[in-house]
């Protein structure tokens, strides 16, 4: 597990479009996805609830939206 957020690798969606206009993603914070903009990395990040990403991602992938 990492120690810091700044310590995490961070990964963006296979289907970014290239423009960075995206959402990070990373692992290694328990029970929490941590979530950041592409366009400000040394903004805040949001800790989001594992089970709520687990539930939001298959939501933008069948609609493209929420």
């Amino acid at each position: 597990m990492n120690s810091t957020i700044d310590d995490m690798t961070w990964r963006t969606s296979s289907h970014s479009n290239g423009t960075g206009d995206c959402v990070e993603v990373a692992d290694g914070l328990r029970g929490f996805v941590p979530v950041r903009d592409s366009k400000a990395r040394d903004g805040a990040a949001l800790a989001v609830a594992a089970g709520a990403w687990a539930a939001f991602v298959p939501s933008v992938k069948d609609h493209g939206r929420v």
